[in-house]
């Protein structure tokens, strides 16, 4: 039985819904931090407990955008839950065939080209190491638990943040691919240098949501809808659960 935080985005507003069940409750708290109040929901299952926290913090119809989300508030508030281990579900942008929109991969390393350095030790020199940021054991983990219900799970992707919040030019995605990306997002390389400082282990999977630009099969000239990437995203969901789930029983 485990403790298990969660920081979750892009069609993952419901997913305390996935999983509530006659045998789970849930209460909405707040966590204080020096950076400000986190909004966050624990759920308390037969198999463990499960802090929820949405990092764009929605309030009423809009949501804080990924260049100001303040990552150290929301990892702050999943380290005080005093969690076992720290899951970050990340909508990606995805560059590779084998990998297309509606499949969840396991990330394996990070590629971040944010500007913005994030750390909690401003006033002393700490260097957090991270050769290996995810927890291989929550990794295995999670691909057990995508792989029952997907033909192929991906796994030791590496997931390149860039700053948003609009979405990489076909120049920008070349470039991330002869990096060695996979799949590219806003936010895992912030919070993976705040959890890396916490020495809580992680573990980050990557929902495809939609091909990055210049991507998409037959037609490199596709744009890319936010709606449309939001509402693939939650199709995604019941996995997420299915993860988070394996996760609290096996970890």
């Amino acid at each position: 039985m485990a403790r298990v935080a969660v920081l979750s985005g892009t069609g993952m507003a419901d997913l305390v819904d996935e999983l509530s069940s006659s045998s789970s409750t849930s209460s909405e708290i707040r966590v204080d931090s020096r950076w400000g109040q986190v909004p966050s929901i624990v759920v308390e299952t037969r198999n463990g407990e499960v802090l929820l926290i949405d990092r764009h913090h929605r309030e009423g119809e809009s949501r804080t955008p990924p260049h100001e989300i303040e990552h150290r508030a929301n990892v702050h508030a999943a380290k005080s839950f005093a969690p076992d281990l720290i899951l970050s579900i990340n909508s990606v942008g995805t560059m590779i065939e084998e990998f297309p929109p509606g499949i969840i991969g396991v990330a394996g390393d990070v590629l971040d080209l944010a500007i913005r350095p994030w750390t909690f030790h401003d006033d002393d020199t700490i260097h957090a190491d991270r050769t290996s940021m995810f927890d291989e054991k929550a990794s295995r983990i999670c691909l057990q638990a995508l792989s029952s219900t997907q033909e192929y799970t991906p796994t030791g992707l590496v997931v390149a943040q860039c700053v948003g919040p609009q979405f990489e030019s076909p120049s920008e995605i070349d470039a991330l691919v002869r990096l060695g990306a996979d799949v590219v997002g806003m936010t895992l390389g912030s919070e993976s240098r705040l959890v890396a400082e916490t020495g809580i282990p992680h573990v980050a999977i990557s929902c495809s949501s939609n091909w990055a630009a210049g991507r998409t099969p037959g037609d490199p000239s596709a744009e890319i809808d936010h709606h449309a990437v939001d509402t693939m995203a939650a199709t995604l969901r019941a996995r997420v659960r299915d993860c988070i789930e394996a996760l609290i029983t096996n970890f």
